[in-house]
């Protein structure tokens, strides 16, 4: 095992020790005087935040998202519960590893994992795929954990199907590994030697790819392999939040800030204990680690456990009503224009929501989905939305209320400006 790993950890419990010593002494004497409420939030900003609009004092416009919860927009929305607790975390110090522990261990009672599971919180899916994977090449051996992403005397190979190939699995090269790709049981039977370390699933591709993922992780434990599944998009439905430690995946990741509503440098890391705690073992705030780049904070840390707390107690059917209301809307809007007609549909996996395509008879309407999407980001106000060479492609799980009507506004004025 690990002992004495990083030496500031006595700092860091001496400098804890004095700011309990001042924070007794404020609440005792009411000092020092700092013009903050009682959130530490100050009373009155001056300079940025002023006027109560930070982007729009920087210059950068703000957004009407009707494209769903993608990180080059922000993600998602925070839950002001979510707020409320990260500002109460920010008024402490607080040992990082202690409470990534603590939050692992109130994240496994609520989702009521097997009694062999753990969990942290990441920066995010992306981390946690890079860190659940370092932990599965170095286990708790600290030689390893430092000479990473140099694999000598480690095992240097991930298993990983052609169909799930994808940007993502940037995060699993970045450890040095080598992802020897497969298409069928014949080729992974092949494929496994004495150097595979993981087999690795990206969950929205399973529809492409020929084998599933309740047949992944069963294969991958036949040959005595972990499995890993990223997993990142896949609430709701919120039963994928113990679904996957149940067919026994040891390796799951979810993003934090989507339709879970937590910070958006926030993520979650479930699976088999081991390999959660050698994860940590690669993470911030450990240092000389692949991971510690990816820093995650206390505030973050609660508010994601926050937020996880939330989205359990949601009515799920009550906000899908909701989200469809919203569509429905802006389809009875736009369908009044001759030849532009709606259909409607929800992705099997990741988003997992009401969508709706918007199209048009191009002899009625000389637009193409392509330029209008691109019209409707650069207006006032910009519009996100998704689009194909057919037709537009929105959703409303993440709108504000009342912006379905100022995109249905804005989308009978773009198609009655192109209207032959």
């Amino acid at each position: 095992m690990i002992t004495n790993l990083w030496n500031r950890r006595a700092f860091l419990g001496s400098a804890g020790m004095l700011a309990g010593m001042l924070l007794n002494a404020q609440r005792l004497f009411g000092w020092p005087k700092t013009g903050r409420s009682a959130a530490g939030v100050p009373e009155k900003l001056t300079g940025l935040g002023a006027t109560g609009n930070v982007y729009e004092e920087l210059g950068v416009t703000t957004v009407i998202n009707g494209e769903g919860t993608m990180t080059v927009l922000g993600g998602s929305l925070p839950r002001p519960e979510v707020q409320a607790v990260m500002d109460l975390a920010s008024q402490h110090f607080v040992a990082v590893v202690d409470l990534e522990r603590a939050a692992g261990r109130r994240i496994v009672e609520l989702l009521k994992l097997p009694a062999d599971y753990d969990a942290i919180v990441t920066c995010g899916a992306a981390a946690g795929m890079q860190s659940g994977l370092a932990g599965i090449l170095t286990g708790d051996n600290r030689k390893f954990i430092e000479q990473l992403p140099d694999l000598a005397g480690m095992k240097s190979e991930v298993i990983i199907q052609k169909s799930h190939r994808n940007p993502f699995d940037h995060q699993l090269r970045a450890t040095g590994v080598k992802l020897i790709v497969v298409e069928t049981r014949d080729d992974v039977k092949k494929a496994v030697n004495p150097q595979t370390a993981m087999m690795h699933f990206s969950n929205f591709a399973n529809a492409a790819g020929q084998i599933k993922v309740d047949e992944w992780v069963k294969l991958a434990h036949e040959y005595q392999i972990p499995a890993f599944i990223d997993a990142a998009a896949d609430t709701p439905p919120v039963s994928h939040l113990w679904d996957y430690a149940f067919m026994g995946y040891d390796l799951i990741a979810f993003s934090g800030g989507k339709a879970l509503r937590g910070p958006q440098c926030a993520g979650l890391l479930i699976g088999k204990k081991k390999f959660v705690v050698n994860a940590l073992l690669n993470s911030s705030p450990h240092e000389d680690t692949l991971g510690r780049s990816q820093k995650v904070g206390k505030e973050e840390i609660v508010g994601m456990v926050k937020a996880l707390e939330c989205y359990l107690q949601e009515d799920h059917a009550a906000l899908d009503k909701e989200w469809s209301g919203r569509l429905d809307y802006v389809s009875a809007q736009i369908t009044r224009v001759p030849g532009v007609k709606t259909s409607f549909v929800v992705p099997d996996i990741a988003n997992h929501v009401p969508h709706m395509n918007v199209s048009w008879d191009s002899s009625k309407i000389a637009i193409s989905p392509r330029e209008a999407c691109s019209v409707l980001r650069k207006g006032n106000p910009s519009i996100a939305v998704d689009c194909s060479e057919q037709s537009l492609i929105m959703n409303s799980f993440m709108l504000k209320p009342g912006e379905e009507k100022i995109i249905a506004t804005q989308l009978v004025e773009l198609f009655n400006s192109h209207s032959s």
